[in-house]
């Protein structure tokens, strides 16, 4: 039927642009979506418009519904909130969440989509994608109640992190950042904020999300004997060195790994990806999360908006796409 949309691509790194697009017709098990809102994850976003991907992460970084190959060009992103004009009856009408680039309309089939649930505003949940890997890294780490836990690193899933401990009761949480700007972020999260010298030590579990050697570096040195290091970040092909000589053995410190790719083991026999999804689309009824998102721009000013993320000139957590309202 000739139906066509608008999509952002990176054409080569460093210059985006927007292209028109052909769509499928739906077929009986697809839905055709509208894309209300999207959000640009910062850190990775920016990563990939710089071509800043390195070789052997190919298939690591790959996005579910991207287009191209690394550098470019090709099609990226996945915090995407539409309307389903086209599809299934239950869901047709329904606002949903998709791990889909920025695009106005796109085809994808009906089982990729997770329903929004009612108390959760559309702007809001584009933040599913990240507050799931928030869940997972709790899943990982089984906080208790009482503990004393920092998050190192006030960015998107830091930030998230932090909001889902501070909801534990008697938890006193910390959050940790070079960007003194946070503070105003952290009060709104409801947790204590600290720049990396004045961070409070003796922690029972430190997040580290800062991508930094530095922040992980100072993660180690604010636990307490046999205390644990979530590692969240993700370095590329960037090499980190640790100092574990000194203290490190001595006190029995431990870092693992928590990544949102598979379902914590900890939850993997109850929950599968969809399940998890829609847990963190719950947790989004909580307005606290409005927080971070600290910028809005228009679908159309794409090709400009990412050189200025890029470059730093926007302090966004999580930058919001508005889309056009249907014309009628």
């Amino acid at each position: 039927m000739g139906r066509t949309a608008r999509a952002f691509w990176v054409r080569s790194p460093g210059q985006g642009e927007i292209r028109e697009v052909d769509l499928p017709e739906p077929t009986p098990d697809q839905v055709l979506i509208r894309t209300l809102h999207s959000g640009i994850s910062r850190g990775t976003e920016t990563l990939v418009f710089g071509g800043g991907v390195p070789p052997n992460q190919y298939g690591v970084m790959r996005a579910p519904f991207q287009e191209g190959d690394f550098p470019g060009p090709l099609k990226y992103g996945y915090l995407n909130v539409g309307v389903v004009e086209q599809g299934p009856s239950h869901l047709r009408g329904r606002t949903v969440f998709t791990l889909y680039p920025h695009q106005t309309r796109f085809v994808v089939p009906a089982s990729a989509v997770s329903p929004v649930p009612e108390g959760v505003p559309a702007h809001r949940a584009i933040l599913a994608g990240t507050v799931e890997t928030a869940v997972n890294a709790l899943w990982d780490a089984a906080p208790l109640i009482g503990d004393q836990v920092t998050v190192v690193g006030a960015g998107m899933v830091g930030c998230c992190v932090a909001r889902l401990l501070s909801r534990m009761p008697g938890a006193r949480v910390q959050l940790v950042d070079v960007d003194p700007d946070r503070a105003e972020v952290a009060e709104r999260l409801g947790v204590e904020f600290a720049l990396p010298h004045q961070a409070t030590g003796d922690r029972d579990l430190v997040f580290h999300t800062s991508a930094s050697e530095a922040g992980l570096i100072r993660s180690l040195e604010l636990l307490h004997p046999e205390g644990e290091v979530v590692e969240l970040s993700w370095y590329g092909d960037r090499q980190v060195i640790l100092p574990l000589g000194e203290d490190f053995h001595s006190r029995r410190l431990a870092v693992r790994a928590s990544q949102v790719g598979m379902i914590s083991p900890a939850r993997r026999s109850r929950y599968d990806h969809a399940q998890r999804l829609a847990l963190a689309l719950r947790l989004l009824t909580d307005p606290a999360f409005d927080s971070l998102l600290s910028g809005r721009s228009h679908f159309e000013e794409l090709p400009a908006l990412l050189p200025d993320l890029a470059r730093g000139h926007r302090p966004a957590l999580c930058h919001q796409i508005t889309y056009d309202p249907p014309h009628h």
